[in-house]
């Protein structure tokens, strides 16, 4: 099975450095790991181009969030005739044999369209960031499987989940081919969810390969937990999740249990230093309601960075 990797940057800093030698770690030849840049103004391209200088490197005029960022990645590997694509984020690190575990995982069950490993935090690996996720329909849509708990056996096995973390998985040609790319509208924030949904409703499996491990270090380029970034995003992209992937009841647990719930949740930010991820998440509801997309620019000004 021929396989590529894609890693998306953005401001990525030297956590590049470990992601790409994770990845050479692995056995992928350096041309075969497909390094895109979403326009950085760190210095984080030219850092990896000087200790990296055989990648593959695809630049962007702009920053194009990660769907259509990432896609561009998967495109060049499909035509270099990738059998699979392993999609990586610039703050992941691989244990040396992870990718051959979840292409051993893929290789043996041919009704699996995407497989991947759990993930630890890597500030701590004794911690579980996420083992799969299952969707919800409730507060934030989603949750994130084990997020925050003890690593143990439990999270080690292999079973289905209704998805896997975008930060690290493996996914066949035929997916891509049977349901295209990701939704690059966006931006980032559950089109990894939406992802996984489609494949399954095309009749691929999603497998969590619990036996390998990776390590993440997430929301560094989006302000993470409760900042108002992650939560306008994450509040529009529910309200487009619904669009597609709703029925009546979805939408009504979605009303109930998220924004019902975010009259008490402003309350309890006046005291608890979380009153501006509330508004920001109230506010993206409100413009994924009316319509509106997550851009560059409204990330932009939530994040207050050039």
């Amino acid at each position: 099975m021929r396989v590529l990797a894609v890693v998306l940057n953005w401001n990525g800093g030297e956590l590049n450095l470990d992601c790409v030698a994770s990845l050479l770690e692995q056995g992928l030849a350096p041309a075969d790991v497909i390094f895109v840049d979403n326009a950085s103004s760190d210095g984080s391209l030219e850092l990896v181009r000087e200790r990296h200088p055989g990648l593959t490197v695809l630049v962007n005029e702009a920053n194009l969030g990660f769907g259509h960022g990432v896609n561009r990645g998967i495109e060049h590997a499909l035509e270099a005739g990738a059998d699979a694509v392993l999609l990586v984020n610039n703050d992941v690190v691989l244990p040396v044999g992870c990718a051959d575990t979840l292409i051993e995982a893929l290789a043996a069950d041919e009704g699996l369209g995407l497989v991947g490993p759990r993930v630890l935090d890597r500030k701590d690996p004794s911690r579980v960031w996420c083992a799969g996720g299952t969707i919800t329909f409730r507060q934030n849509l989603s949750v994130l499987l084990g997020h925050g708990e003890a690593d143990g056996p439990r999270f080690q096995g292999r079973r289905a989940v209704d998805y896997l973390a975008g930060c690290a998985m493996l996914v066949r040609r035929e997916v891509f081919e049977r349901i295209g790319l990701f939704d690059g509208a966006y931006f980032a924030y559950h089109e990894d969810v939406d992802f996984c949904m489609s494949a399954r409703e095309a009749g691929f499996g999603v497998q969590l390969v619990g036996d390998a491990a990776a390590l993440h270090a997430p929301h560094h380029s989006t302000g993470g937990g409760y900042s108002p970034g992650r939560k306008y995003m994450m509040g529009v992209n529910t309200v487009w999740f619904l669009r597609r992937h709703g029925t009546p009841t979805r939408w009504l647990s979605f009303v109930l249990f998220d924004v019902l719930t975010l009259a008490p949740l402003f309350a309890l930010g006046l005291f608890d230093g979380r009153l501006p991820g509330v508004k920001a998440k109230a506010r993206g509801t409100w413009d994924g309601l009316r319509g509106k997309r997550v851009t560059a620019e409204r990330l932009q000004e939530l994040l207050g960075k050039p």
